[in-house]
C-alpha cells in the first residue's frame, strides 16, 4: 500500500509539512507561541523544561528537543532560546541540522522580546514560503512509523481498541514499516509478557530495567500506583489495578518481536517494533513518540480525550458507545463493540484510515485546532 508524503533530505518521509517553532526552555515558550501565531504554516512546541535540572535531565531535554526537530513532519525549524538556560541551544541546532532541513535560532536576551517576535516572524515567513515548494510524492507504506498511545482508558480500551491498534501495527510491520510504543508505567504487572517477545536477552533485560526503574522511583516517594495510575476515571471505567490496565495497554503494541528499547527522547533506528521509555501521562508520552520519529499516533480512549499534538496527527479510536456519543467530534474511529468480530478485521479498517491521514486527511484534533502543549518528561527534581 502507498501514501502521499513529503520527501526529506535524510531519507525520511513527512506526512505534514510544518515549520516548527520550538522553545528551548519554558521561559521562551510565550515568545515561541507569539511567533507561531503570526505565521500560518508554523506550529509551536512549548514546554516548561530546559533549565534548573540535574545534568542527566539536561541531556534528556537536549536530545528530546533535537529529535523532535528531526521529526519528518517538520520541514524546517526555528529555535527560540532565552539565552541563559541549562540546555545548549547550539548543540540542539547542530543535531537538527544533521537531518538536512533548514534550522535557525533566536536568543531573546540578545535582542529583546519584541525584536525576537519580529525577527522570528520574518524568518518563519521565509521558511514557510521555501518549504511550500515541497510537493507530496508517492511512497510505500514501509516509510511509515506508527506511535501508539492509550489515554482516558476503560475496559473497552483493553478488550477492543488497543488490540485493534495492535493488529494495525502488526500489519505495518509485515509491510516493513516501524512501530513504537511507550508508557512504561503501564507495563507493570505485564512486563513478563513483553519479555517473551524480546528479540534478544539484552532487550529482555532492558524491558525489565525500565520497569524496575519506575517502580523504584514510585516507591522512593512512599507511594503506590493506585489513584494515579489507574486514575479515578480509569477505575470508574472498570480498571481497578495497574495489572488490569497494563494487560490492556500492552496489547496496542501488537504481537511482533520487540527489536530494541530506547530511552526517553531517543530516535529509533531500523524497522520493526520498538519501545521507548516514558510515562503514562499522555502529552509527555506522545512527545517521546514524536521524538522517536513517529509521523502519526494511534490513540485509544475509552473515557474520551480531546488531546492532540503540535505536529504529529493523533488518530483517536474508541469502542465505548457512551464516549463516542458524548465526544464524537473528537473521535476519528468508532468500533461498535456489539458488532465487533475480531481485531484483525477492524485493524485493517484502521490501517486504511491511517494511510488516508498520512496522505493528508485531517484528524478531528487537527480540524478542531487541538494541538496541545507538548511537554517533556524528566526524572529528577527541578532545582
Amino acid at each position: 500500500m502507498s501514501f502521499y508524503g513529503y520527501p526529506r533530505s535524510d531519507g525520511s518521509v513527512g506526512i505534514r509539512n510544518y515549520v516548527g517553532i520550538i522553545a528551548t526552555v519554558g521561559c521562551s515558550s510565550d515568545v515561541a507561541q507569539d511567533i507561531s501565531n503570526q505565521i500560518e504554516g508554523t506550529v509551536p512546541f512549548l514546554h516548561y523544561q530546559g533549565c534548573a535540572h540535574l545534568q542527566p535531565d539536561t541531556k534528556l531535554v537536549e536530545r528530546t528537543l533535537s529529535n523532535l526537530g528531526q521529526n519528518p513532519n517538520l520541514a524546517a525549524v526555528l529555535l527560540v532560546s532565552l539565552g541563559c538556560e541549562s540546555v545548549d541551544v547550539d548543540s540542539i541546532l547542530n543535531n537538527i541540522a544533521i537531518s538536512g532541513k533548514p534550522v535557525a535560532k533566536l536568543v531573546i536576551q540578545e535582542i529583546g522580546t519584541i525584536s525576537t517576535i519580529a525577527e522570528g516572524s520574518r524568518i518563519a515567513r521565509q521558511m514557510v514560503s521555501d518549504v511550500s515548494r515541497i510537493k507530496r510524492e508517492t511512497f510505500d507504506d514501509s516509510n511509515l512509523i506508527f506511535g501508539c498511545e492509550c489515554g482516558g482508558s476503560d475496559a473497552t480500551s483493553g478488550l477492543v481498541s488497543n488490540p485493534v491498534i495492535g493488529a494495525a501495527c502488526d500489519r505495518l510491520i509485515e509491510n516493513n514499516g516501524s512501530v513504537v510504543f511507550s508508557e512504561t508505567t503501564e507495563f507493570i504487572g505485564a512486563e513478563h509478557l513483553l519479555t517473551k517477545r524480546a528479540e534478544s536477552p539484552e532487550v529482555k533485560q532492558r524491558i525489565l530495567h525500565i520497569v524496575d526503574r519506575y517502580e523504584k522511583l514510585i516507591l522512593s516517594w512512599g507511594a503506590d500506583m493506585r489513584g494515579g495510575n489507574p486514575s479515578r476515571g480509569n477505575i470508574e471505567g472498570g480498571l481497578t489495578t495497574i495489572e488490569e490496565k497494563s494487560l490492556g495497554a500492552i496489547s496496542k503494541g501488537g504481537s511482533k518481536p520487540i527489536k530494541q528499547v530506547y530511552e526517553y527522547g531517543e530516535r529509533i533506528k531500523g524497522k520493526g517494533l520498538f519501545i521507548v521509555d516514558g510515562p503514562g501521562l499522555d502529552y509527555k508520552s506522545m512527545t517521546a513518540l514524536a521524538a522517536a520519529g513517529a509521523q502519526v499516533i494511534l490513540f485509544s480512549t475509552g473515557r474520551g480525550s480531546p488531546i492532540g499534538f503540535p505536529f504529529v496527527p493523533v488518530v483517536k479510536i474508541t469502542a465505548n458507545p457512551v464516549a463516542y456519543e458524548h465526544m464524537r467530534e473528537n473521535m476519528d474511529v468508532y468500533i461498535n463493540i456489539d458488532e465487533f468480530e475480531n481485531a484483525e478485521t477492524e485493524g485493517q479498517l484502521l490501517y486504511d484510515e491511517v494511510v488516508e491521514i498520512a496522505s493528508g486527511k485531517l484528524t478531528k484534533a487537527e480540524v478542531l485546532g487541538i494541538t496541545n502543549f507538548g511537554g517533556i518528561y524528566t526524572f529528577g527534581p527541578i532545582l
